[in-house]
Parts: structure tokens; C-alpha cells; sequence
């Protein structure tokens, strides 16, 4: 956890200044998240990064916990929602195991919705990760995720490059650990975690990036 979170606060100042791939379907899944989401929702954000996603939230729940491993993640988010006025959102350095939430949320052990923005592919046990996620959703509360995945077809040279050079770099400290699971294989481990998937779509298609709405069962 130490080495991946020196990593992200090595790259937190180009990560908040680099641009965004496709606005489009950024947006798209930012509405769709919004319309399940209440002003009365208490929800958790992992791997909140700089907080982008979770200022444009904010006045759609009563309170948003936005975390992440990377200190400086976190400081750079919390600036910025200072800057704007945001009072409604709390910014944690926490990994998502239960020593590292329970010490940092305070009171708030459980969650309407808790969200998980292009960090699963990031997580060395995802299935361990998705099980202690679901502890903290009410029952009948919202898993809302998005996640790279392979691509089916028509492989674009630049992934397969990506690819090719990400062992290299994780070699020399230079990537993060990844890995990249089929759209199917992750919808099976959603659903593994004790969730109904409700909605689920490629945006964008190519390659995909798997938004999944889950709604915990029990």
C-alpha cells in the first residue's frame, strides 16, 4: 500500500492537470450517476484521485467521503473544493480496507452509494475488495463503478503498446500494478459481492470502460 500510494502522490500534480479523454462519455456516466443518487444519500467515493468527479457531485447527496491512498491526492481535491465553496465533502488519505475507512469516516460506517471511478483495475484482490465494499452499503444501496476492460475486437495499436510497455515500467517504478479483466469477468465478480446489476454499458466502447450500477441485495 506504502509503495502505491508514493507512486499516485509522485504523479498527483500532472494527474490533476491532464485532460480528459472522452468528454462525452465522462458526462453520460455522470448524469446516469447523478439520477441515483438523493439529496438526503451519505456516499463514499474510492480512489477519489484529485476530486474532480466528486465536486461535480457534491450537490446532489447530503454528504460526500471522498478517499484515496495518495495524501497528495487529497490535498490537491480538498483545495480545490475550498476554492469553490464545497463545503459538503470530506476528503480522507484511506486505502479501502475496514482498519483504514473505520479510521478516518468517523461515524459513518455505512453508505446509500459508494462509488469506485477507474480504480477497480487498480486493486491487487478485487474480489476481496468488492466483498469489503459491500459491507459498507445499506441494504438496497447503490454500487456505481466504472473500469477499463479488455477490448472484444478491433484492438487499437496504442492499448496493445500500453500493454506491452506497463511490465516495464511497473519494473522501475514507473506504473502502477494493473490488471485488466474482461467486461464479462468483472460483471461475474459484481454480481460475486452480493449485487443486482441494474445498469450496465461500455463508455467508452473501445476500449471498453464498464460502467456498472449495482444494487446490493441484501
Amino acid at each position: 500500500m506504502q509503495k502505491e500510494a508514493k507512486f499516485w502522490d509522485g504523479v498527483a500534480e500532472k494527474y490533476a492537470k491532464s485532460k480528459m479523454t472522452d468528454e462525452g462519455a465522462y458526462n453520460y456516466t455522470l448524469e446516469r450517476t447523478k439520477s441515483y443518487l438523493t439529496k438526503e444519500d451519505e456516499v463514499l467515493e474510492i480512489g477519489c484521485g484529485t476530486g474532480s468527479t466528486a465536486l461535480l457531485l457534491a450537490s446532489s447527496v447530503k454528504r460526500l467521503t471522498a478517499s484515496d491512498i495518495s495524501a497528495e491526492m487529497i490535498r490537491i481535491g480538498s483545495e480545490k473544493a475550498k476554492s469553490k465553496g464545497i463545503n459538503n465533502i470530506r476528503f480522507v488519505t484511506a486505502g479501502i480496507s475496514e482498519q483504514a475507512l473505520d479510521a478516518n469516516i468517523e461515524e459513518q460506517t455505512h453508505f446509500d452509494a459508494i462509488l469506485a471511478f477507474n480504480i477497480l483495475h487498480l486493486l491487487q484482490d478485487l474480489p476481496q475488495s468488492l466483498e469489503l465494499i459491500s459491507k459498507r452499503v445499506k441494504p438496497g444501496g447503490y454500487f456505481i463503478s466504472k473500469t477499463v476492460c479488455k477490448p472484444k475486437k478491433n484492438i487499437s495499436l496504442k492499448f496493445l503498446a500500453m500493454m506491452t510497455i506497463l511490465p516495464v515500467m511497473q519494473v522501475f517504478g514507473k506504473a502502477p500494478f494493473v490488471k485488466i479483466r474482461k467486461s464479462e469477468e468483472f460483471d461475474e465478480l459484481i454480481k460475486s459481492a452480493g449485487y443486482k446489476i441494474i445498469e450496465s454499458g461500455d463508455f467508452p466502447a473501445n476500449p471498453p470502460h464498464r460502467y456498472i450500477v449495482a444494487q446490493k441485495l441484501k
